[in-house]
């Protein structure tokens, strides 16, 4: 082979790898560039905790084992240290629940047994004396011929009534306080705001979920809702009520509506029970609920004021009558109707109020029927009080000053 010939196998060899020698190129290139972008995350990285970078100088005392190890993320411990853990870490040993026993004739026995009518919740509050004082729900309790309370622990424990009231849905109850460890604190419901965190404990279902906890806001701090318990048409009374949407279910009646300092700011009560209605929970504020249980810890029963009528709320007298009978203005659009004879000797009697006269305001403040005729009596008075009444008579106002007496005894 002459020089010619040599030359010419050299450029055949160059020509057929030329292309191998581009992709060795251009593999070295992107090798390079994809090093320097780890180099340069490699900070980032560290800083985050997913992966361990070895220090300079410290490359000698780390095996090569462990070395390469540290490329791999490590798992990250995350502190559960939050308001809402904390919250209810505090209070969530006095929650308690409550169950209601009851009598039940069975058909292959002569003699009655004791059932379960019902489970709810209950806080305990106070502990002295040896005993323990719980809050709950009336209705919780209601038509119970035995209590029992069920410990956080589990172990169940006989209860009896110490007070209750079925206007204010609420009932006290005493146990043994030897196996109770928790008192609950009680917050101040005048200071909440709407959109702040509530949380509530209790037990929903009965006590297969004791204790379960769930989380919401404050949707409204003033909502009231009115009662008809013996289902006449005609509301009874009026619950003012603090609107959550934290689940509140069946059971969870008489447990504690909780703030994010673990106080209790509410007693939960009730929910609305409606198809494609969700989060409209309701709970008894705490404030209104410590008047109510010093009396019930006090007297067994909530010390009502007496007036002695028999209250109709005007919006249930027909419209024509408005005029026919009672002689109203026409600004007049809410108020009760004394619909009966007044007794003599009756505070109302005394004061000189009539059949048909049309109650308007207690102490310049508006009354538009009978529930809150009766709340008023109930959580404004006292008997021995006097009261100032705004009434309509045959078109015209008036006013009476009435001396209340306690209800006469049954």
């Amino acid at each position: 082979m002459d020089f010619y010939d040599d030359l010419t196998h050299v450029e055949r060899k160059k020509q057929r790898g030329s292309g191998i020698g581009r992709m060795v190129v251009t593999s070295v290139t992107s090798a390079v560039i994809g090093g320097m972008v780890v180099l340069l995350t490699l900070p980032t990285l560290s800083n985050a905790g997913y992966i361990n970078m070895v220090k300079p100088g410290t490359e000698n005392a780390i095996s090569s084992n462990s070395s390469a190890s540290s490329l791999f993320a490590k798992p990250v411990s995350v502190s559960v240290g939050s308001g809402t853990v904390d919250a209810v870490k505090k209070v969530e040993n006095a929650i308690v629940g409550v169950i209601n026993i009851g009598q039940r004739r069975s058909s292959w026995m002569q003699n009655s047994m004791d059932v379960e009518q019902g489970q709810g919740s209950g806080v305990i509050f106070e502990k002295k004396g040896g005993k323990a004082y719980i809050v709950t729900n009336y209705h919780v309790i209601d038509k119970a011929q035995k209590l029992e309370v069920a410990l956080p622990t589990g172990e169940k424990v006989p209860a009896k009534v110490v007070g209750a009231d079925g206007y204010t849905d609420l009932a006290v109850l005493e146990i043994d306080a030897s196996k109770v460890t928790d008192v609950a604190e009680f917050g101040d419901s005048s200071t909440l705001q709407v959109g702040e965190p509530a949380i509530a404990i209790g037990n929903p279902l009965g006590m297969q979920f004791s204790r379960t906890v769930t989380q919401g806001i404050i949707s409204s701090k003033e909502r009231s809702m009115p009662m008809d318990f013996n289902e006449d048409g005609q509301d009874d009374w009026e619950l003012d009520v603090i609107q959550t949407d934290a689940a509140i279910n069946p059971g969870n009646s008489g447990g504690a509506l909780v703030n994010i300092e673990g106080q209790v700011i509410g007693i939960n009560t009730l929910k609305i029970s409606k198809a494609g209605v969700e989060g409209l929970g309701f709970a008894l504020p705490i404030n209104d609920v410590k008047v109510i249980v010093d009396q019930l810890m006090a007297k067994g029963t909530l010390e009502r004021s007496y007036l002695g009528v028999q209250p109709l709320d005007l919006a249930n007298v027909p419209r024509y009558e408005w005029k026919e009978t009672l002689n109203l203005p026409d600004n007049v659009n809410a108020g009760v109707v004394v619909q009966t004879e007044i007794g003599k000797f009756s505070p109302a009697g005394e004061a000189g109020l009539r059949q048909f006269d049309v109650i308007v305001k207690l102490d310049n403040k508006d009354i538009s029927n009978s529930a809150q005729l009766r709340k008023y009596l109930t959580m404004n008075k006292k008997p021995g009080d006097t009261m100032e009444v705004t009434y309509y008579r045959d078109g015209i106002q008036k006013t009476a000053k009435v001396k209340l007496t306690a209800p006469p005894q049954q």
